[in-house]
């Protein structure tokens, strides 16, 4: 049989030495030259205007096959319910003087100059509100879509309304995780090998100006190369102001992928706590090249420490803006969160970013209490694309009289309004822990002020 086998084995060596040859020539031609220069070809635009074309059709078969199966049913309604729709309770804008006064008006002491039992109701019914319609709850959750994507992570019943969209599913999933898994993590192994090699090799080079040219060379390529392995499609506005030196660059938080996707745009120095493993490689191998700021999980928790390493690195003009979210946890781009104050307390020029993502194509929020770092990663390379959009902001300084939290305050409302998400006064920590003491003596300082008639206040929910 040796010598029968032989001819077919010399073929299947050959069929498969011109496969990866064709493979890695495409990725060469098509992708990572582009990647070095800058350039786009214009396919992954073209990609995403085809994916909605099928979307589409996906949405007019869902509505034909769903009208199929409800002829008796009232079909807006019925659509609202199938999609997951939720009807949020109406929330009235007024006063809390104005609501107690409405409560005791059938009571026996209708003036608010004493505590009345029936003041109860008003505090019970605004918690019921809240587990209800919790807006802290919402913002770790992921957006509701109002049609489906073809993919089943975001509804599991749709796929099965008719035979034909059965099919359209069916052919998506050999494309996305036949074709573009294969690609995008080749283009992922690509891009963080050449980062972890040649930032390493940077890093033997003397101080200079020929270093940092070729650090930032170097960052821009890798980094575009896994933009590409997402297939992430980027829509930059007012690149007049991005972060420039000695600056630091503060953005809404969403996902990991936040850094790659403006760091694709611009180099920047991270900041965060050293890791072990693969990430500790990169790290070590990146702070070669570029002064990033890394630090040891003790010195984490250390305010004046991490406050003096980065005003160190801000006053020296020729190191590189800092990157910084300082919402700390990742939110579901519906909204931005309370923003620490400790990066606003340095003195520096802070540059607005808001990065707002379109969730039809593939769900960039980590959920980082349902899925581990390797798992969201796989999620995202066996999504659709990444699409957003990313708007650079008029650079902001803290104005006289103003302190840390009201310049925060007035940064996160700056992003919150040009990418069109919430303004929310909760902090992000609420994600895994209680609600402080305060808010709730917020709450009973507000009631007190009525009932000694100080003054009228807002309500707050």
């Amino acid at each position: 049989m040796g010598p029968f086998m032989s001819p077919f084995n010399n073929l299947l060596c050959m069929l498969l030495g011109i496969s990866f040859t064709v493979w890695f020539t495409l990725l060469l031609v098509f992708i990572i030259v582009p990647a070095i220069f800058g350039v786009s070809f214009g396919i992954r635009r073209l990609y995403m205007k085809t994916l909605l074309k099928v979307f589409e059709v996906s949405q007019e078969l869902i509505l034909s096959g769903f009208q199929d199966a409800v002829v008796h049913t009232d079909l807006f309604v019925t659509l609202h319910l199938f999609t997951g729709l939720y009807s949020i309770i109406a929330k009235e804008s007024t006063s809390l003087e104005e609501e107690l006064k409405d409560i005791r008006r059938n009571c026996s002491s209708p003036e608010l100059d004493e505590f009345d039992m029936s003041d109860a109701f008003y505090f019970c019914r605004r918690g019921i509100e809240s587990i209800v319609d919790d807006e802290v709850t919402k913002c770790f959750t992921a957006e509701e879509l109002e049609s489906w994507n073809l993919l089943t992570r975001s509804n599991y019943n749709f796929n099965h309304i008719s035979s034909r969209l059965t099919v359209l599913w069916g052919l998506g999933v050999v494309i996305r995780y036949g074709f573009l898994l294969p690609l995008r993590l080749t283009l992922a192994i690509t891009g963080v090998g050449l980062l972890v090699v040649l930032t390493a090799m940077i890093g033997f080079l003397p101080n200079g100006r020929m270093k940092n040219f070729l650090s930032e060379k170097v960052h821009l390529m890798c980094y575009r190369i896994c933009v590409r392995a997402l297939t992430a499609i980027i829509t930059y506005h007012h690149s007049e102001n991005k972060p420039k030196n000695g600056g630091i660059c503060v953005a809404n938080h969403t996902s990991p992928i936040d850094v790659i996707i403006l760091a694709s745009d611009g180099c920047y120095a991270m900041v965060g706590q050293i890791h072990g493993g693969l990430m500790g490689l990169i790290q070590r191998s990146m702070v070669k090249a570029c002064p990033h700021i890394w630090f040891e999980r003790s010195e984490v928790k250390d305010r004046h420490l991490v406050a003096k390493r980065l005003s160190d690195h801000v006053k020296d003009k020729s190191k590189l803006p800092i990157l910084i979210f300082p919402e700390g946890t990742c939110i579901n781009n519906t909204s931005v969160m309370m923003f620490k104050k400790g990066s606003f307390e340095i003195g520096s020029t802070v540059y607005p970013v808001a990065i707002k993502y379109d969730p039809r194509f593939g769900e960039a929020f980590w959920n980082s209490s349902q899925f581990g770092m390797m798992n969201y990663l796989l999620r995202m390379m066996s999504s659709w694309a990444i699409v957003c959009s990313v708007w650079y902001l008029p650079p902001m300084i803290r104005q006289e009289g103003e302190d840390a939290m009201q310049f925060a305050n007035r940064v996160k409302a700056a992003i919150a309004r040009q990418g069109g998400l919430v303004d929310l006064l909760w902090d992000g920590g609420l994600k895994r822990g209680k609600v402080k003491d305060t808010f709730k003596e917020e709450q009973q300082k507000l009631y007190s002020k009525i009932l000694v008639g100080t003054q009228e206040v807002r309500s707050r929910s």
